[in-house]
């Protein structure tokens, strides 16, 4: 028989009181509308001095967060062995000794392996053709993270001549890198270190320009510079800057290396400049001048520009051509078009090859297709030869593809998993059409496909849309209503959710569980009119798909009312806030992961990070009054009210620059002074880390533990 659900009145820890924030209210008016926040206070007003030295957030706030923190530990210290227990579970399916599959270069392989007991990836390289055994350790990240609390490794890139190895990395999870050169032949790193960046990089052709991506003071990614090993950083030349800070710059490369691309977009628009990594002095060029709603990006082969592009009304995307030299859009012409409700997610272009990763009915595939190209007087055309397809039959799965470093090749390299099936990787001949399997993921603790089912369903929504969801459970649960169901949705930047294999959530559907995740509008998982669909004015068919998940799955008797328990992340997060709001009574539990809960305020703030780049997304309420009520309409904090709200844990991170720690710490304040339940309403902020939790390959599970020994808990599942 199943354990009725807990409440916090039934809690051992019942006389521990929560802690109650001071009001402080502050007023503000918009559009004719006053807005008041009594927990603004929480904001600190030196946060960006808090993004790089967490010491010096505000004593007061400090001691709320400190005493949130203490009174979550103590609500929940009842589950102390069972988060070990799970966390234990969790890592015994992690191979601790594992790496990927070396990808080669010239007279190298480069792969990342992490080593027993190491929870920082080292980055190897063998020679080609060589033996994992004889690796060779370029960056080892384990001694780069010794004695720090926290430690991220963003971008490397080896130099072409593979002498020098461009590394950045974050130890205050803010998402400020700094980048260092590392002498490939000593192991020693240069002296050119360069602080405040965004961690991107790339080189060009000779081996000793970098470029990189600067942030401003308000930690936007706005400025491209050009430095030459050696020189002063002092020295390096500004190359691009944006001046329009709605925008965010970003740097990446063709796969023939031939030119480097500075890609200027927010949600809705981009700008593709060109560099030639072979004259890397010369000044960038655009490819196609920024307009709204317009997004492209670009690949290059030979003589042309192979452009990924939404113009024209190709709404899913189609193929286009253009001479290297005169890359207007007056030059396009199509080689592969647009079809409606097929989403072409990405186009890699080989020496005699093209691949593209497409989705329809939200199952992905991966089309390859041999180049050529002739002359028609004097002008050179790209031909495209008859395609093929790598798929597979499960009802719900997931792939990647991955183009490796050379150009000159006809192989890919491609994973693929489902919600029952770990991943397994595999490189693809695309002269021959064989695939290779190269590796299958190894869970030491012992995995049986077999003991599982996936599923794929369609809950009609409140339009008659039919919105994906993809089931996990084991063989042996019983369908009959009495099970506990986890649903995970996301929706929101056309993020979809694949239905890719996980080794931590096999924990919770081995506990009698079913695994939910709700494929909802504001992703793109049925293509770009899903994302549109769910943004903007269109925003609160997100939250309403999601609620339609979960009274599907009550419907057809996989679970009960009351006996969901929910859980999102960052935007995600604000689905959840929105979700409480609007249906409480359909969820057990709410598990919120650094939150956007707060959305009217965010952007209203155009001081912050991300909100003018975010104002395509979700609307500007400055400017516009209708955004402003749209937003204001459905915006988690703004809509808290006197209910019985369902078991809620959120998740912050003190340095997170995304989704700053104030937003859930207001919203958990607001609710416990509105909320007539007597269920859990807990914070845990992160006092060392950012949007992305603890780093580090275990700790982060840690984390994965305590969501899932909360949802076990309320659900009377920990016994």
């Amino acid at each position: 028989m199943t354990t009725p659900p807990r409440s916090a009145s039934s809690s051992s820890h019942s006389d521990f009181p929560p802690p109650i924030a001071e009001c402080i209210p502050k007023s503000a008016s918009h559009h004719g509308v006053t807005l008041t926040d009594a927990y603004g206070w929480l904001r600190a007003d030196n946060w960006q001095e808090v993004m790089r030295k967490p010491e010096m957030l505000d004593p007061k706030i400090r001691a709320y967060l400190d005493a949130e923190n203490a009174y979550t530990e103590a609500m929940l210290s009842d589950t102390k062995p069972l988060q070990q227990t799970l966390f234990e579970e969790m890592k015994g399916r992690l191979k601790e000794d594992d790496r990927q599959v070396p990808q080669p270069d010239g007279p190298f392989e480069y792969f990342p392996r992490y080593v027993k007991g190491g929870q920082y990836p080292q980055l190897c390289r063998i020679a080609r053709g060589g033996s994992v055994d004889d690796a060779v350790v370029l960056l080892d990240g384990n001694a780069e993270a010794d004695g720090k609390a926290y430690w991220d490794l963003g971008d490397t890139a080896h130099s072409g001549d593979h002498k020098l190895l461009a590394y950045a990395t974050d130890d205050k999870g803010s998402e400020l890198y700094t980048i260092r050169i590392r002498d490939l032949a000593t192991g020693k790193d240069l002296a050119d270190e360069i602080p405040d960046t965004r961690g991107s990089l790339e080189w060009a052709n000779d081996g000793r320009t970098l470029f990189y991506i600067k942030v401003d003071d308000h930690q936007r990614p706005l400025m491209v510079y050009r430095h030459t090993i050696g020189t002063p950083i002092s020295e390096d030349q500004l190359i691009y800057e944006e001046k329009d800070s709605g925008f965010f710059v970003g740097l990446s490369s063709t796969q023939s290396r031939q030119f480097i691309l500075i890609d200027i977009h927010d949600h809705e628009t981009s700008e593709v400049h060109l560099l030639d990594s072979d004259h890397p002095t010369e000044p960038p060029r655009v490819v196609a001048q920024r307009r709204v709603g317009h997004q492209y990006s670009v690949e290059h082969h030979r003589d042309h520009l192979v452009i990924l592009t939404n113009s024209d009304g190709a709404e899913d995307f189609r193929i286009v051509a253009a001479p290297v030299e005169l890359p207007n859009e007056a030059n396009w012409r199509e080689i592969v078009a647009h079809k409606p409700g097929r989403l072409i997610l990405d186009v890699s272009v080989f020496k005699t090859y093209m691949t593209r990763l497409e989705r329809e009915e939200s199952l992905p595939r991966i089309i390859v297709t041999p180049l050529s190209s002739h002359t028609d007087g004097e002008h050179k055309i790209l031909d495209l030869a008859a395609e093929s397809s790598i798929k597979f039959d499960e009802e719900a799965y997931a792939l990647g593809l991955s183009s490796g470093y050379e150009f000159d090749t006809t192989r890919i390299r491609f994973s693929y998993s489902s919600m029952t099936t770990p991943a397994e990787t595999y490189d693809y001949d695309m002269a021959t059409g064989v695939r290779t399997l190269r590796k299958r993921q190894e869970i030491p603790s012992g995995h049986n496909s077999a003991d599982y089912v996936t599923r794929r369903l369609y809950a009609p929504a409140a339009d008659g849309e039919l919105v994906p969801v993809t089931l996990l459970y084991k063989a042996t649960t019983p369908l009959d209503g009495s099970a506990p169901l986890f649903l995970y949705g996301y929706g929101a930047y056309g993020i979809a959710m694949p239905a890719a294999f996980s080794t931590g959530r096999l924990s919770l559907v081995d506990r009698g569980f079913i695994f939910a995740i709700a494929h909802i509008r504001g992703g793109k998982d049925k293509g770009f009119r899903w994302y549109t669909d769910g943004k903007m004015k269109k925003k609160p068919n997100t939250f309403s798909d999601f609620i339609a998940a979960g009274e599907f799955l009550v419907a057809k008797g996989y679970t009960q009312r009351g006996r969901i328990v929910a859980n999102g992340g960052s935007a995600g997060g604000m689905l959840m806030g929105a979700v409480a709001n609007m249906a409480p009574d359909l969820f057990l539990g709410v598990i919120a992961d650094v939150p956007f809960v707060d959305v009217l305020n965010t952007m209203l703030d155009e001081t912050l990070p991300l909100t003018p780049p975010e104002w395509p997304e979700w609307g500007n309420p400055l400017a516009n009054a209708d955004e402003f009520a749209t937003i204001r309409s459905y915006s988690p904090y703004d809509n808290v009210t006197a209910m019985n709200y369902p078991h809620l844990l959120a998740l912050a991170g003190l340095t997170d620059p995304r989704v700053t720690y104030w937003e859930p710490a207001k919203w958990i304040a607001k609710l416990r002074a509105h909320n007539t339940s007597d269920n859990l309403l807990l914070l845990k902020t992160n006092m060392g880390a950012g949007h992305g939790g603890a780093s580090g390959r275990f700790d982060g599970l840690k984390d994965t533990a305590l969501n899932y020994a909360f949802a076990l808990h309320i659900a009377g599942a920990d016994a």
